[in-house]
């Protein structure tokens, strides 16, 4: 057996982790600002950052790690900086799926692809299927991705089957919805993190983080490492999460 790199600290107790992260990965172009690098070269380091990360998370237990890569609303940054993040997107791929499929990892593309330029599709794609059959952790990847797209895709799809005969309308039920989303299948968000300080969604996983605990760490993404990542996880573990209950 493979040695963790980066064990849990004494804090945090490998019985109570979070079954699935979801992580929106923000500074990147404030790190390259602070550092007086072009923005491409904070998105490269947050690229570079990202590798431990998932690594850890598979080497500790976790079931799913979702992250916030592209959304749909950053095909209004400059074409620059699209370029830049589109290019990562291949290079990623490229030097990590032989590590992601040996460790066991199944990869899961949040978003529409359709709308990707076609080098990217194809890589996502073949990422997917690669490793479709693995059973270790579901590295879900947001990708052209909206919360509210995804809410209306949904809500489109169960049209279609009602319209169709496929199921009536009182057979819509909450599973039946989440059934309809990217992530059917996966266990809802326990544990959302965004970097760098900001206090919002930004139209992220806006249905399965209805009971998330979030916590916000000032570190710029690029700063963000294993320990800052354990460290929320104790954040979370000190939490009395009650699901709109009362607590005892």
């Amino acid at each position: 057996m493979s040695t963790i790199k980066y064990p849990l600290p004494p804090e945090v107790d490998p019985a109570r982790l979070p079954r699935h992260i979801a992580v929106i990965m923000d500074g990147n172009g404030r790190w390259a600002k602070k550092n007086k690098l072009k923005v491409a070269l904070g998105h490269r380091a947050g690229t570079e950052n990202l590798r431990e990360i998932i690594r850890n998370c598979s080497d500790i237990g976790v079931e799913a790690l979702t992250l916030y890569a592209f959304s749909t609303e950053n095909w209004n940054r400059s074409q620059t900086e699209v370029e830049a993040l589109m290019q990562l997107i291949l290079d990623f791929f490229h030097s990590e799926i032989d590590e992601l499929d040996q460790k066991n990892v199944r990869i899961l593309i949040l978003g529409d692809k359709s709308g990707l330029p076609g080098p990217q599709r194809q890589v996502l794609e073949q990422a997917e299927a690669r490793t479709a059959a693995n059973t270790g952790l579901s590295l879900n990847i947001a990708v052209n991705y909206g919360g509210r797209a995804e809410l209306v895709r949904a809500a489109q799809l169960l049209a279609r089957e009602v319209q169709s005969g496929l199921r009536t309308p009182e057979s819509i039920d909450e599973a039946a919805f989440a059934g309809k989303l990217y992530t059917a299948g996966l266990p809802e968000v326990d544990l959302l993190i965004r970097t760098s300080g900001e206090m919002r969604l930004s139209n992220f996983l806006l249905y399965q983080c209805s009971y998330a605990e979030f916590v916000f760490p000032e570190e710029l993404w690029p700063d963000f490492h294993v320990p800052q990542l354990h460290r929320c996880i104790a954040e979370f573990q000190s939490r009395s999460r009650r699901y709109g209950g009362r607590e005892e």
